[in-house]
């Protein structure tokens, strides 16, 4: 059964953890990887994913998206193919929905996979 994503990001590169996102984290989370969007970011730590959404055109209105590992379902990964592939694909099915993350190809997905793996398994 094909479910259209409620949401959907692309991961260009990965970037250093955003400051003000430490603000977000609570006792004992720790952020393990950031990565930019097009105009936001999204930070994977040890227990979510965190998605900035900047708004507006100033960017000044942020809203933020945060997907407890532990209401993933079920996951799958896509490595980027060679020639005309040039994305791989992270997609989440969760509670709330099917959520479609596609990665630059320069974006190593077997790490996020391994990320999640270890989250959700380590909550469950």
């Amino acid at each position: 059964m094909e479910t259209a994503p409620i949401t959907a990001w692309t991961l260009v590169q990965e970037i250093p953890v955003p400051a003000d996102v430490t603000d977000l984290l609570v006792e004992g989370e720790q952020a393990v990887a950031a990565f930019k969007t097009f105009r936001d970011s999204a930070i994977f730590t040890t227990k979510r994913l965190i998605v900035r959404d900047a708004q507006g055109i100033t960017g000044k209105k942020v809203e933020v998206y945060s997907l407890p590992y532990s209401r993933i379902d079920m996951w799958s990964s896509e490595n980027a193919g060679k020639l005309l592939d040039f994305n791989a694909e992270l997609e989440l099915w969760t509670r709330a929905g099917h959520i479609k993350i596609k990665l630059d190809k320069k974006i190593d997905i077997r790490r996020l996979d391994q990320l999640i793996a270890w989250a959700v398994l380590n909550a469950a």
